[in-house]
């Protein structure tokens, strides 16, 4: 691919972490190299060190980037939550909506961690967990107001995660069935994981818990690649 003449930095680093996407999740971080990446996008592989420190660094970059916009989301998505069972709402909402856009973004984070030197590992992690906190504070606040019955907070927390995750590596845009459809079910299978009822699933009239995913992360333990 001929080299693109005049390109901006904002837009040569941008073009670069998409890029990367496809590339790492179609063949993964160890056979992803920066040459390929270079012709991906029209530019000399030298230059992208203009604007990363190496391949690890650029592999954190984008896990870091998709973990801030999982929790920028979902903070956004349940600052209108009218109580515990609205927020969990607005969380399954969230959550499905951004793993069934971001298959590619989720996959990476899963199976590629393990591609990041100490220090960023622990940092993916720490936000990982920080996430995961916001689903067990929403949790402890339906168990306070009697309202959820989950067992251990934690365990309870660990297995809506995964549950949700789930989504991206089976459904496929354009296919039987449509996000929305999705959120549906997959709430009122939430609602049962935590001893809720099941009548809570439903929003009420005329309020809407759909969320909008940006164009990410995730914490689904499988580690195949989405087909």
């Amino acid at each position: 691919m001929a080299r693109i003449a005049g390109k901006a930095t904002e837009k040569t680093v941008s073009d670069m972490k998409r890029a990367a996407i496809r590339l790492i999740a179609r063949h993964g971080f160890e056979g992803m190299n920066l040459r390929e990446l270079a012709d991906e996008i029209g530019v000399k592989a030298g230059s992208f060190y203009n604007h990363i420190e190496s391949k690890e660094s650029l592999l954190h970059t984008l896990l870091s980037d998709t973990m801030h916009e999982l929790i920028a989301g979902l903070d956004a998505a349940s600052a209108v939550a009218t109580d515990p069972a609205d927020a969990l709402r607005r969380f399954v909402a969230f959550h499905i909506e951004f793993h069934a856009v971001r298959r590619d973004e989720v996959f990476i984070g899963n199976a590629e961690l393990r591609s990041l030197s100490t220090p960023h590992r622990a940092q993916i992690v720490a936000m990982r967990d920080a996430y995961e906190k916001r689903l067990l504070a929403i949790l402890r606040a339906g168990r306070a107001a009697g309202v959820f019955a989950p067992g251990d907070l934690r365990v309870a927390a660990y297995a809506l995660i995964a549950l949700l995750s789930g989504v991206c590596n089976w459904y496929r845009p354009g296919g039987r069935l449509g996000v929305r459809t999705l959120v549906r079910q997959y709430t009122r299978m939430a609602f049962g994981c935590v001893g809720a009822d099941p009548a809570r699933a439903a929003p009420a009239a005329g309020r809407g818990v759909g969320s909008r995913a940006g164009p990410g992360g995730g914490t689904n333990p499988r580690r195949r690649r989405p087909r």
